[in-house]
């Protein structure tokens, strides 16, 4: 692959979009549209010592849809990661968490953009009060990590981060780690 030009055609405090001019591999010209996204998406799965789990359920505008999630948010680059995915649980459950363990880096759709992601596994929960952004109108639900596997089975959970986040989640369980 080659760039031959790359023009900035839209831009807001979330995300980009270029419209590419390429040589793509087979020597010949085409275009790529790349949406760069200037958060990290983090995602947290958060396990109590009886080995259930909150989802979060909220509207989502870009899929015109209801949908089922792990607690998860948006990092802005450059800072850490970690503190994010505190406030993102702590925002959606009022959870806050002794120990924390990044889990998994994943790409969210690596054909069209750049979006890299993190999810992280918390332990040693204590509940508070749930602080959602204005902008979230969330619904809360308690249930054992093999329940949010069902639901990703049944077709009740698509989230690409919290899909992954369980499953990787529920195989270092099983691996005893």
């Amino acid at each position: 692959w080659g760039t031959k030009r790359s023009d900035l055609v839209y831009d807001n405090p979330w995300l980009t979009v270029n419209h590419n001019e390429v040589i793509n591999p087979s020597g010949n010209d085409g275009i790529y549209g790349v949406v760069h996204f200037k958060n990290l998406a983090i995602g947290i799965v958060p396990i109590d010592d009886a080995g259930y789990t909150w989802l979060v359920g909220q509207y989502r505008y870009t899929l015109g849809q209801y949908s089922w999630e792990i607690p998860e948010g948006g990092c802005p680059l450059g800072t850490d990661p970690l503190l994010s995915a505190k406030r993102e649980l702590s925002e959606e459950t009022g959870l806050e968490a002794q120990t924390w363990l990044k889990v998994l880096d994943l790409h969210t759709s690596n054909s069209v953009t750049d979006e890299a992601g993190m999810v992280f596994l918390a332990q040693g929960l204590r509940q508070g009060t749930p602080h959602p952004e204005d902008t979230e109108e969330l619904k809360l639900a308690r249930v054992p990590l093999s329940k949010a596997l069902d639901l990703i089975h049944e077709g009740i959970i698509t989230d690409a981060l919290s899909i992954m986040g369980l499953y990787r989640v529920y195989w270092m369980a099983r691996e005893g780690k």
